[in-house]
């Protein structure tokens, strides 16, 4: 059962113009920034941008690998398999019948 969305990552030209402007003009809380991608908290959600990046919605799930089972049975088309990230979660990709991708997202307990 898909929780929540848990993160968003969309592509900007400009990381710094960016940092600047919803660090300082929105006031949002910037929880983490690396070289080329930048997080910020809005409420419990992460929103985050990259350059040179997508667009990404991650939905945070219990157990990727269960729900990708079952949502497989169910026809839905996935674009990658259950595989676990260097950053911590699993997560699998799908698109939906117009091609919109989405990923689950798990973290072990």
């Amino acid at each position: 059962m898909i929780k929540k969305i848990n993160h968003l990552t969309f592509p900007v030209s400009d990381l710094k113009k960016t940092v600047a402007f919803y660090e300082k003009i929105l006031g949002l809380k910037k929880t983490g920034e690396w070289g080329n991608y930048v997080i910020f908290d809005v409420g419990g959600t992460e929103l985050a941008f990259e350059t040179k990046g997508e667009q990404q919605i991650y939905m945070l799930v219990d157990d990727v690998d269960k729900e990708y089972q079952d949502l497989k049975k169910k026809g839905v088309k996935f674009v990658s398999e259950p595989k676990d990230q260097p950053w911590g979660g699993r997560t699998a990709m799908f698109a939906d019948m117009d091609g919109n991708k989405f990923i689950l997202e798990s973290f072990k307990k």
